[in-house]
């Protein structure tokens, strides 16, 4: 709701913000006022249009604008192409022996570290939703309780979904509150999560986002208290097994997701700055 703005607002414009008005409950009402911004623009017009003959002289609404930016997203940021998906389509030379232990170890063949009972799937991520014991950091007095805000069940207290694992190097900072400032941290994190929350030292964040810390002892003991039984024993792995791990975690880049600069347009049918 926020991020429409406030009563009285201005738009990028310098016009008044008519979305800044709406309830945040009024959903219809927002996205009517979405599309009523984009028909006010001729071009925009003329591509929904092409995108959907089928319109013919109709207005788009809503779902034509999601699904025009789901097949966008689909299109250009479809990621196939790193060492592993290789491996998988036949290459056996595509992953180098330090990544395949790592895959033999992510996967449980070797060890028992559990990895794969959460990240599965295609996208490495069942989709599902678990208390790891992230630190808490936010701001606001109270904690982020994660899933149970939705479901209103105490058993999803600091439960968040399971993220998949595909460009992972590159999406830091990692947890889905950015606790960890590197991929390895997060990765021993898994380790021995109750030790690993309670040690957790914030110094590594921005000051203004470790300032907003909650460590206390009852905080933790509130997040311990849901924590999901697949993490709550440590792992017994050696430091050359996370690095093998590391070096899988690695191998689920794809290259050319390195740089997307190419992806930004070069200016949009608003007139809006790109940048």
């Amino acid at each position: 709701e926020g991020g429409r703005g406030g009563a009285g607002d201005l738009d990028v414009r310098g016009q008044a913000n008519e979305l800044a008005l709406l309830a945040g409950s009024d959903w219809v009402g927002i996205w009517n006022a979405i599309v009523a911004r984009l028909l006010a623009i001729p071009e925009y017009v003329t591509m929904f249009r092409a995108a959907y003959p089928a319109l013919g002289n109709s207005d788009p609404g809503i779902e034509h604008v999601a699904n025009a930016i789901a097949a966008f997203e689909a299109s250009t940021w479809h990621s196939a192409g790193s060492p592993f998906d290789r491996y998988l389509a036949g290459n056996n030379q595509a992953l180098d022996p330090i990544a395949k232990r790592g895959a033999l170890l992510f996967f449980g063949v070797i060890g028992n570290t559990g990895c794969a009972s959460c990240h599965s799937g295609p996208h490495l991520t069942d989709m599902g939703y678990a208390n790891i014991g992230i630190p808490a950091i936010g701001p606001g007095a109270g904690l982020d309780e994660g899933r149970s805000l939705v479901t209103g069940l105490a058993g999803d207290r600091f439960a968040f979904r399971t993220p998949p694992l595909r460009n992972v190097e590159l999406t830091g900072p990692w947890m889905h509150n950015g606790t960890y400032t590197t991929l390895e941290a997060a990765v021993r994190h898994h380790v021995d999560v109750p030790t690993s929350l309670r040690q957790y030292d914030p110094s590594q964040l921005d000051p203004a986002v470790a300032a907003t810390h909650k460590g206390s002892a009852t905080v933790i003991a509130e997040i311990l208290q849901t924590l999901d039984p697949r993490v709550a024993e440590p792992l017994a792995l050696s430091d050359a097994d996370i690095q093998d791990l590391m070096t899988f975690l690695r191998a689920l880049t794809d290259p050319a997701a390195r740089n997307l600069v190419g992806d930004m347009p070069a200016s949009v049918p608003s007139g809006l700055p790109v940048n």
